[in-house]
């Protein structure tokens, strides 16, 4: 099968098209032919060398931490889904190629009203907004939410759970960001650029923070006693939360079948909407991570395999 792997920490250029040996489903696995994955800023730090001392690798690795495809094969143990299947999931890596075979527990069948290629840029987004806003946030109807960086292919699936649960919610964006996230719910928009948040907002129930650095700094002040701040890009000041009798930390988010059926029936239901930036093809993939590394990305890039 063709993957695109690297063989040596580096820029887009390590990324390379290579034939390697297509994967069986063990057991507890289904081997997925794969339609689509994305690409993540998850992707480009692996690839960049960044994470070598937290997550070692072996090369030639693949990247690739979101797929959407159909069942293939199944493996012995496998009892909820079956060959022909429309399904995504969110492996640790592997998905910038033609197969994976991954556990079955990771793994839900689609939404009923959207294309492989849309189910592949909900797959992170989903399972991230469920860890954030439910199992880190416990976000109730009626609390205050903002979120930095809101236009992205995370920020965007945030703002809609967020409404369905019944939060308030405001958001930062530039550009055209701003009247995407306006148009997906966000009740209070603010400019970036040229509008400075601090002095905006005040007496928030939780932030989510996908920006980190000054933005973090900025915005402990912002949350009411007993309130959250919430990373999903840097680690969090236990000093700054203390002082302001909050809690801040960062959130890993772990895959789950549970956080992709949650956010399945919101899809199906109209409430949440995917927001795909561009479409191209796996053979790009080092173009396509370079336009993310540039940012002002509003949406996910889906990489589509033939």
């Amino acid at each position: 099968m063709k993957a695109i792997q690297f063989s040596n920490y580096g820029d887009s250029s390590v990324l390379e098209l290579h034939q390697t040996d297509q994967p069986k489903a063990k057991a507890g696995e289904v081997l997925i032919k794969i339609s689509a994955t994305t690409v993540n800023p998850w992707d480009i730090k692996v690839r960049s060398g960044a994470m070598q001392k937290i997550i070692p690798i072996s090369f030639p690795y693949t990247p690739g931490i979101d797929v959407a495809g159909t069942v293939e094969a199944v493996g012995e143990q496998v009892n909820r889904l079956k060959i022909g299947d429309k399904v995504f999931a969110n492996p640790s890596s592997g998905s910038y190629a033609e197969y994976i075979s991954i556990k079955e527990q990771i793994v839900s069948t689609i939404p009923n009203n959207v294309t492989l290629a849309e189910a592949a840029a909900l797959t992170i987004p989903l399972t991230t907004a469920y860890s954030l806003l439910i199992e880190a946030g416990d976000l109730e109807s009626g609390q205050k939410i903002l979120i930095h960086g809101a236009s992205g292919g995370v920020g965007t699936i945030l703002i809609q759970m967020a409404k369905a649960l019944g939060a308030y919610v405001i958001g930062t964006a530039s550009g055209k960001g701003l009247e995407l996230i306006k148009s997906l719910g966000a009740d209070e928009v603010i400019d970036y650029k040229s509008q400075d948040f601090s002095q905006l907002v005040s007496d928030i129930d939780l932030i989510a923070d996908l920006v980190g650095g000054e933005t973090q700094t900025k915005s402990y002040p912002l949350v009411k006693k007993g309130g959250k701040l919430l990373s999903l890009v840097m680690p969090t000041s236990d000093e700054l939360a203390k002082e302001h009798g909050i809690t801040a930390k960062f959130v890993n988010s772990a895959p789950g079948y549970e956080k992709l059926a949650f956010g399945k029936a919101l899809v199906e239901a109209g409430k949440i909407k995917v927001q795909i930036a561009r479409t191209m093809p796996l053979e790009e993939a080092a173009t396509a991570q370079d336009l993310i590394s540039s940012g002002g990305v509003n949406g996910k890039i889906v990489l589509e395999v033939d």
